[in-house]
Order: structure tokens, then C-alpha cells, then sequence
């Protein structure tokens, strides 16, 4: 019978993925582990492999598709001694996912307005309950706001229409003048009584804001004055967690300074003693330290110092993490990314080093695997290099802490009565205070200091 080949999800939280490139043809012979596909997913582009053998009958969804849903039908396979043709036909009913729509710029047509008035409700009796509001005309219940342009407020208002008895025709319910024109034509709505005055010293009534539509965005701008780029995976997964993030996570912010001027030192020594190898393009050194590969080292074992603060926040219980896995934020075309560094306290800076310049390589080109850039017990996000001194960053879950990094720059300290000058570094942690309250976080950032300020205790 014919062999059903689905979307797969490659990671516990993808919902749906892009069919980037198909690397078989209809009437290819398949077996095990031949990659059949490439998927691209909202961090990386991922090849799929076959987990049957056959003859591909039938390429379901065609390449370049977007937002295919997990376990959706992609392709069909014909087992062996199987009709190609006839295992064909099982995949016809499967409609193929639509490629993603760019918003579209115009506005959404209107129905003509309505020119009659809603019908008054019989009185009722005055023994009976009264029950819950009814929807008023345009779709707005009692008590709710109603959307309506300027003009057709001041219009409604002066020929004493009640705006919220009348039907809307403008987009999503919007009443625009000829919607109130065509209610005045036809008899009107009574205006709504005037409500009474709230009394001194009550609360005013709780409003909910509602985010602006697209549509109400858009009008905003002159027409012809911007291009619409479609969200890609990666912008709308960045986008949910950024609201989650700073929406569900109390967040809570320690700054400190580091001398960077030993670190510096000792890190030009360890540079120099760095063994050659050879390489397509001659000799090169084994290894070359960044600042950010030892500050990736300072924050591991900090972390490893006040184990307290290496920690997850679940609802039932804390996470109490065994080994310090730090990740490093990563710009990439479109986006963010932060690949893991495992076991960070355990590595040297070389080792660290080399493995940071291979993740961030294969992030840029999209090439990580989900349990490279999944889960950690912390980060680290550097903007030093583009010159900015101190920023405070959004945690990422499951962390509970994130460190921002700013540039080394010259700076006038006082030491004992004097004035000298440092390179100094301006570092804020961002803290879950679920997991990591004031102190704790305090006492993290000082290990963290005292590692960067005394960068021989890194190599022992």
C-alpha cells in the first residue's frame, strides 16, 4: 500500500515549516536515510531523510511552499512491486498548503450601507429581570467602545443619533458617515441617555486596549509611501516569544563595572602562544580568543559558584541545573539566534572559542541542529563591538538569567584617592525574580566580576 510521507516537526516547538527544496523527482527510487528534502524552520533549513524504501509516486506539496502544518501530507511513495500510478492517486485528495499571502495594502471593500434603523424592543414588564446586555446594531455590546470616525461622531452627535445603535459598513464595523447619513434618513436611533456622573473618589471603569489592526496601521501612512515584507518563521517566532517573554517573566536588572585591563593583557599572551597549523590558505594559529569567549568562560563558572542562581522556573518546581550550559546570541540575516555552548564550566578557552566561531558560522547559513540552539541555563548577549556601553536584554525561556554586554572603553577611575585610566566594561543581568531574586543576582554578577577582574582563576 502507498507510503504517506508527512511534515515532520523537527523540534518539540514547530507548528509549521517551509518546503524550501525537494532533492528527489516523481519516479526516484528512495531507501532509508537517502535525504529526501530540505525544510526550513524559523531557526535553521533542515534535510529529511526517507524512513522507507520506494518509489516516490507523488510530490504532494511542491517546493518553495510555505507554512506547511506538521503531519501534513508532503508526498506519497510507492512500495515495492506497488503501481507508481495507482499509490499516485491516494495523494490527489490532499490539497496542498497555500503559500503565505503578503498583506495587501488596500483597504477592504465596504458593503453599501444600510439605510434602515434597528427595530425599538417591545417595553418590557417592569416585574421582569433584567438579562444580560444585548448586542447593540453594529455588533458592539452595551458598555463596549465603538468605532466610528470623527465625522460620523460629530454628525451623529449634532442630529442626536445614538452612534452605537447604528450599523457599520466601514472596515471591521467602523461607522462612517454614510452610515450615519442613511440612519438619519430613516427615521435615526434616539440618542442614549447621558450617563450619570460616577461618584467622587470612584475608580474610573478599567478600559482594555486592544492592539491596532493591520488595516488601522496601514491608514496611518501615506498611500505608496512603504513596501509590505511578509513575516518570515524566524520574525514570527521571535516576535511570540518576545511577548512571552516580557509579558509572563518579571524581569529585574543588575548593573555592574569590569576592569578589563588584565583580562586584555593575558589574553594578548594567550594569543601569542597559540601553536600553528597549517591550512589551505597557509599557517594559521590553533586558536584566537575574543573578550566574548572569556566572558562566555567568567559566566559558566559563575554560575558554577553560586549554583543557586543556574537555575529554570517551571509552575511545580525549580530547575536546579547541574552544569552550566551558556548560549550566545547571534545576529543572522533576518533575525536572532543563540546557539548553546554545553558545558561551558567544563571547557577550556580554546575549546570554547573554536566551538563558538563554528556554531555562529553555521547559524548565519541556517545549518544548526535543534539541540544546538534548544534549552541552555543561560546567555549571554554582546553589543559591545558595535560601540554600545550598556543595554539590559529580554530573557529567553527557559533561562533565568541573561547577561548583556557592552564595549570596553577607556575610562577615569579613582583608586585609593587617584585618578587613573581603565577599559572598562559596563555588564547588566537580567533576572527571572521567580528564580533569581535581587540577591541572588547580585551575588552572581560579583562572582561574574571577579572572574573577569582575575581571568587567571579561568585557567585552572
Amino acid at each position: 500500500m502507498p507510503i504517506n510521507i508527512t511534515m515532520p516537526a523537527l523540534s518539540p516547538t514547530m507548528e509549521e515549516g517551509n518546503l524550501a527544496k525537494w532533492l528527489v523527482k516523481e519516479g526516484d527510487k528512495v531507501s532509508p536515510g537517502d535525504v529526501i528534502a530540505e525544510i526550513e524552520t524559523d531557526k535553521a533549513t533542515m534535510e529529511v531523510e526517507a524512513v522507507d524504501e520506494g518509489t516516490v509516486a507523488k510530490l504532494v506539496v511542491p517546493a518553495g511552499t510555505e507554512g506547511v502544518k506538521v503531519n501534513a501530507l508532503i508526498a506519497v511513495l510507492a512500495a515495492e512491486g506497488e503501481d507508481a500510478a495507482a499509490a499516485a492517486k491516494s495523494g490527489d485528495g490532499a490539497a496542498a498548503p497555500a503559500k503565505a499571502e503578503a498583506p495587501k495594502t488596500e483597504a477592504p471593500k465596504t458593503e453599501a450601507p444600510k439605510a434602515e434603523t434597528p427595530k425599538p424592543e417591545a417595553p418590557k414588564p417592569a416585574a421582569a429581570p433584567e438579562p444580560q446586555a444585548a448586542p447593540i446594531a453594529n455588533g458592539h455590546a452595551s458598555g463596549e467602545r465603538v468605532f466610528a470616525s470623527p465625522l460620523a461622531r460629530r454628525i451623529a452627535r449634532e442630529a442626536g443619533v445614538d452612534v452605537s445603535a447604528v450599523s457599520g459598513s466601514g472596515p471591521h464595523g467602523r461607522v462612517v458617515k454614510a452610515d450615519v447619513d442613511a440612519a438619519i434618513s430613516g427615521g435615526g436611533a434616539k440618542a442614549a441617555p447621558a450617563a450619570k456622573a460616577a461618584p467622587a473618589g470612584a475608580p474610573a471603569p478599567a478600559v482594555a486596549l486592544k492592539p491596532m489592526s493591520d488595516d488601522q496601521v496601514l491608514k496611518l501612512f501615506a498611500e505608496g509611501s512603504y513596501e509590505l515584507v511578509p513575516h518570515d518563521n524566524m520574525r514570527k517566532t521571535i516576535a511570540r516569544r518576545l511577548v512571552e517573554a516580557t509579558t509572563t517573566i518579571p524581569h529585574f536588572y543588575l548593573t555592574l563595572d569590569c576592569e578589563l585591563d588584565t583580562l586584555l593583557a593575558l589574553r594578548t599572551q594567550i594569543n601569542a602562544a597559540a601553536p600553528m597549523k597549517k591550512t589551505d590558505k597557509g599557517e594559521a594559529p590553533t586558536y584566537k580568543l575574543s573578550v566574548n569567549d572569556m566572558v562566555i568562560k567568567a559566566m559558566a563558572m559563575a554560575l558554577m559558584a553560586v549554583p543557586d542562581a543556574n537555575a529554570s522556573w517551571t509552575e511545580s518546581a525549580m530547575v536546579k541545573h547541574k552544569h552550566a550550559d551558556v548560549g550566545v546570541a547571534v545576529s543572522i540575516p533576518g533575525g536572532l539566534i543563540t546557539p548553546i555552548i554545553r558545558r561551558a564550566d567544563e571547557k577550556t578557552l580554546s575549546v570554547i572559542s573554536n566551538e563558538m566561531k563554528d556554531l555562529a558560522s553555521r547559524a548565519r547559513s541556517r545549518k544548526l541542529k535543534p539541540e544546538e540552539y534548544q534549552g541552555g541555563t543561560t546567555a549571554v548577549s554582546n553589543l559591545g563591538m558595535f560601540g554600545i556601553k550598556d543595554f539590559a536584554a529580554v530573557i529567553n525561556p527557559p533561562h533565568a538569567t541573561i547577561l548583556a554586554v557592552g564595549a570596553g572603553e577607556e575610562r577615569a577611575v579613582v583608586k585609593n584617592g587617584e585618578i587613573r585610566i581603565a577599559t572598562i566594561m559596563s555588564v547588566t543581568l537580567s533576572t527571572d525574580h521567580r528564580a533569581v531574586d535581587g540577591a541572588l543576582g547580585a551575588e552572581l554578577l560579583v562572582a561574574f566580576k571577579r572572574m573577569i577582574e582575575n581571568p587567571m582563576g579561568m585557567l585552572v
